[in-house]
């Protein structure tokens, strides 16, 4: 990807530069417009944040009926049959509180703004009223027609420009972005934790049942309860292998404070470097504490901060 001082696409001069208050040559320097983030925070950032877009809706609730079944062969089929009732109560208190946080998480990284920028914002009233001095340029997106902040790239699915924004997962129906990153973080992390306990449990009724009766150790029949016991064992396999990755891709990308797209488009960093420490505390909230791990959580994204248009 160019750098900011390349791309002459879609660049507002200010007046004393072009005289007409537009044009499309560049800069011979990189130059930068502190911006409070007040000024490109969506105005739908308090408001309920859904993307109505058929495949992420359809995985979305995929993702929900899997989970749903692995609940209800873990309760039906290995639990309450059961004879051992200390080993179903922690079990199943432990597997549900899993299931439960990672449905959470979801549901939060789904319905929550992942930092859209103002749709509609690069009006040449709202550009003169940045202000701006004469050799300053802002860039706007031609496809949302807003004004594009440094980091922020623009979503097919989400038609929308998006601050820090990671990639577009179609299994929570929404960009992975400045505002939500935590919850997805946290929703890879359960499903994997989930995934995890649901095969240590599968591999002790294997056990469990080969040494006792199969009729015993199941309210249904060896077959049935065989091919639902595989299919859980295969779900949770996948389910572990795949999120384990995204959560491990994702960490690495906080620690590094670069995002998926940066990476793969191998931009230039043109942004302050910090800690990894740091950089976790941007994400999940400052200071450290036990809601770093709780999606009911709403950490603070650096609101002392100030953010920087391309210019």
């Amino acid at each position: 990807m160019k750098s900011p001082v390349h791309r002459c696409r879609d660049v507002e001069h200010s007046r004393g530069q072009s005289g007409a208050g537009g044009g499309t040559s560049c800069l011979q320097e990189e130059q930068r417009i502190p911006i409070s983030k007040d000024v490109i925070t969506s105005s739908s950032a308090s408001a309920m944040w859904f993307i109505r877009d058929a495949c992420g809706i359809v995985c979305a609730i995929i993702t929900w009926l899997l989970v749903l079944y692995a609940e209800f062969v873990v309760l039906f089929v290995m639990l309450l049959p059961s004879k051992n009732l200390m080993y179903s109560i922690m079990n199943g208190t432990l597997f549900n509180t899993l299931a439960f946080l990672a449905l959470a998480s979801h549901l939060r990284a789904m319905c929550t703004d992942p930092g859209a920028v103002p749709k509609g914002n690069a009006t040449k009233e709202y550009i003169e009223s940045l202000q701006l001095k004469p050799g300053q340029v802002v860039y706007k997106c031609p496809k949302c027609c807003s004004i594009k902040p440094d980091r922020a790239h623009h979503c097919s699915v989400c038609k929308r420009c998006i601050r820090k924004m990671d990639h577009h997962c179609p299994w929570v129906n929404n960009c992975v972005g400045e505002n939500n990153q935590k919850y997805f973080v946290l929703f890879t992390m359960y499903i994997a934790l989930t995934s995890l306990h649901a095969l240590v449990m599968v591999v002790f009724h294997f056990l469990y049942c080969f040494e006792d009766d199969w009729t015993k150790c199941s309210t249904f029949s060896p077959p049935a309860t065989v091919i639902l016991l595989i299919l859980l064992c295969f779900e949770g396999l996948l389910f572990l292998i795949f999120t384990s990755v995204m959560f491990g891709t994702q960490v690495h990308s906080i620690c590094t404070d670069e995002t998926g797209i940066e990476q793969l488009k191998k931009e230039e960093r043109r942004w302050a470097k910090k800690t990894k420490w740091m950089n976790m505390r941007a994400v999940f909230g400052h200071p450290f504490s036990i809601l770093w791990f709780s999606p009911f959580s709403t950490p603070d994204h650096g609101k002392a901060e100030t953010y920087q248009y391309v210019v």
